[in-house]
């Protein structure tokens, strides 16, 4: 870590073996677990927490005050899990005094440029591709993807293992296991290749499947839909999970699209 070229506030918890390259800011009231590598010109502010095996690219600024007009000010944080990828000028504001912070889960790779407002949470394993604009207040579950140039709109909540087209504008709650794109953004799929890929089984998908079909396609409404998934479908961990996102949706779930994509 003895980087001379680099600002370490005194008061700052920095692991024995975290590499900090030249002309990097690290200010106080700030943690950064072992094995974390830190390049030049990246920022790091008060209230960031960062986890084991970090790779924090040129340019980065974590832990900014939320750029939020009710912001007076209070003590909050800006929690990065392990093993997490940020890229090249990705912005990370702190939280606000509505949950106390902004928090990044393990095994995250959040590519350049992507912003990531206050009081946003991203489970693990997900994907921020790179200019995904996130505004306050976001949820994105586990190894949800979103796509480039995305703008998700603030208290916006993504389901698990979603994938979000790139260029969308998100304005309606995505749920788990989706496809989502066009506009304005709709159901298109289920993300099965991401499902394959992390290990669920055929039938898995099937049922997965089934639900969204008579959700999105047998011309329900949303109350009629979750009445029959709940009296026609073997109740699963899977199918209870979508029937709870979308009954705790305050914003409303994306609508169904019918034409040929």
């Amino acid at each position: 870590m003895n980087q001379p070229l680099a600002y370490v506030h005194p008061g700052a918890k920095i692991a024995k073996n975290v590499v900090i390259e030249p002309f990097t800011t690290i200010h106080n009231n700030v943690e950064i677990g072992e094995g974390t590598w830190i390049g030049s010109n990246v920022t790091i502010m008060e209230g960031a927490r960062i986890g084991k095996n970090c790779t924090i690219f040129p340019g980065a600024v974590i832990s900014a005050v939320p750029q939020d007009l009710k912001f007076g000010g209070e003590e909050s944080l800006a929690i990065i899990g392990n093993n997490t990828t940020i890229r090249e000028c990705v912005t990370i504001n702190r939280g606000t005094i509505a949950s106390g912070k902004t928090v990044i889960g393990d095994n995250c790779l959040i590519m350049a440029y992507a912003h990531i407002a206050h009081d946003c949470e991203i489970g693990n394993n997900a994907i921020i591709v790179n200019g995904v604009a996130l505004a306050g207040h976001v949820k994105i579950g586990n190894f949800a993807v979103i796509g480039g140039l995305a703008a998700v709109h603030q208290f916006i909540t993504i389901g698990d293992h979603a994938m979000i087209s790139g260029g969308s504008l998100v304005r309606k709650d995505v749920p788990p296991y989706t496809k989502a794109a066009k506009e304005p953004l709709s159901y298109i799929g289920i993300n099965s290749v991401g499902l394959r890929r992390r290990g669920f089984s055929t039938e898995k998908i099937r049922e997965i499947q089934d639900i969204y079909r008579i959700l999105y396609q047998k011309n329900y409404n949303t109350t009629q839909a979750l009445s029959i998934i709940e009296a026609d479908l073997e109740a699963t961990s899977e199918r209870d999970e979508i029937i709870q996102f979308i009954r705790s949706s305050s914003r409303g779930i994306m609508k169904g699209y019918t034409g040929a994509y």
